[in-house]
């Protein structure tokens, strides 16, 4: 008599829930996605604003005029090498204020947004991965192709300009799902961390280890001095100053200095006063923080006022007398231009395609994977990042940088055409969500999708 045949039986209890792509975050995260979207649309308007003031002003009769504004230096002989003139106080100065704000939002969403849980975490981060290294093999590819020159540009395609990026989702009028606008806005959060630390690394010229050790000391009593709540304007502004120009000086890029102040705000709201129980590490304790406070208070000035003048400074090429056949057939035109429309599409694109594929994760109801290309193309809105590291590999003003910045313009807005064409036809199905997710029957002040997430 043969052997009867047993398999082991399935252990029992509740499977383990399914992730969902793109799903909606928690009612305080989402209040504080819509402020920060709402600051970065108007600042993104501003950016293209200063964009189109330089490029006309820059091929306009006055042109001569324009050079000559970006080269004047308000401080002749100044020390710490501060004798810099006005577009490289835009760059490196007012570029600070953004990084600022920069690091207390990856700040925030590392201890209470969605970067702290590592289930959420894994899409915007493998995604931002696969968005910078997709276009900057691209771009070796190709400039090696060509010859091999301009090879220090590899990084210029890497970043995302999330208030340009913005600026088109205002223009085309997308009601985006608030999933796709958290993944967006943390993948550019994710995006600006690598930049800036890709600054850091490759871009650091006649480094000086002393005042970068000195630069340790106005950053650790800034540390000190937020970290016990205390807002002194007139203590932590000069502290920052003192930061920044000892990290100029260090040969490290001085936006480094914006980033390193941000991370030392707390974000979590203080314990009252005797109080023994911890505060929860979430987006709602997050919003009592004092990084939401200065976050609220200074990314106004960043997205209002120093990207759009870094703009007006840095987007001003001249292409009068310019022979756009040489142009448009130079390596690393060709290289920057396809990278960011196929290197940052495609790279965002098939890394959350594998990480949807490997880990049997599912999109949200609302969302399709049409939806995530458009999302992928808009990522390929590359302006005030790449723009500045254009800056830091071929020097401002030179033959290579007006180049740059020709390539930068017109992939970001092919790029961005590409996204308004394929997320327009989705329109309707984005507005009904959107009206969802706005929808407060027993008006008590949160939308019912937050309280009763099955309520479709």
């Amino acid at each position: 008599m043969s052997p009867k045949l047993t398999f082991p039986t399935p252990p029992s209890g509740p499977r383990p829930p399914k992730i969902r792509l793109f799903s909606r975050s928690s009612w305080p995260q989402a209040r504080h996605l819509a402020d920060v979207l709402r600051t970065e649309t108007v600042g993104g308007a501003l950016l293209l604003v200063g964009a189109v003031i330089a490029l006309i002003w820059a091929n306009s009769p006055w042109s001569d005029s324009y050079t000559r504004l970006g080269d004047v230096v308000p401080w002749p002989g100044a020390p710490w090498h501060l004798d810099l003139n006005l577009a490289t106080w835009a760059a490196d100065g007012l570029l600070a204020i953004f990084f600022f704000v920069v690091g207390l939002e990856l700040k925030r969403e590392f201890v209470a947004g969605d970067l702290r849980d590592p289930r959420r975490a894994a899409l915007p981060i493998a995604a931002a991965l696969g968005g910078m290294l997709l276009p900057a093999l691209i771009y070796v590819t190709v400039v090696l192709s060509g010859g091999g020159e301009g090879l220090r540009g590899w990084a210029i395609p890497t970043a995302t300009d999330i208030a340009f990026a913005l600026a088109v989702l205002a223009v085309v009028s997308s009601h985006l799902p608030q999933g796709l606008r958290a993944f967006l806005l943390t993948l550019a959060v994710v995006d600006d961390l690598f930049a800036i630390t890709i600054i850091a690394i490759f871009y650091t010229a006649d480094f000086h280890p002393v005042p970068l050790l000195a630069a340790l000391a106005p950053i650790a009593l800034f540390a000190v001095l937020v970290q016990r709540g205390r807002t002194w304007w007139w203590a932590l502004i000069p502290l920052a100053v003192a930061a920044w120009t000892l990290m100029h000086a260090s040969g490290v890029h001085a936006t480094v200095a914006g980033v390193l102040l941000g991370f030392t705000v707390p974000v979590l709201a203080r314990r009252p006063a005797g109080g023994d129980q911890p505060v929860a590490a979430s987006a709602e304790a997050g919003e009592g923080g004092l990084a939401a406070r200065l976050e609220h208070r200074w990314r106004p000035v960043s997205a209002g006022f120093a990207v759009p003048i870094f703009a007006l400074f840095a987007a001003g090429v001249t292409l009068r007398g310019t022979d756009l056949g040489a142009l448009l057939s130079d390596p690393i035109v060709i290289a920057i231009v396809a990278a960011l429309v196929f290197g940052k599409s495609i790279g965002i694109f098939g890394s959350t395609y594998l990480l949807a594929r490997f880990t049997r994760a599912e999109l949200d109801e609302d969302i399709t994977w049409a939806d995530l290309l458009g999302i992928a193309l808009l990522a390929g809105v590359g302006f005030t990042v790449s723009l500045l590291i254009g800056d830091l590999a071929f020097g401002a003003g030179s033959t290579a940088d007006d180049r740059v910045k020709a390539a930068v313009l017109l992939g970001s807005v092919i790029s961005a055409g590409l996204a308004a064409t394929v997320l327009s036809r989705r329109n309707a199905a984005y507005r009904r969500v959107a009206e969802r997710e706005r929808l407060d029957a027993d008006g008590d002040g949160v939308p019912d999708v937050y309280q009763h997430p099955d309520a479709r």
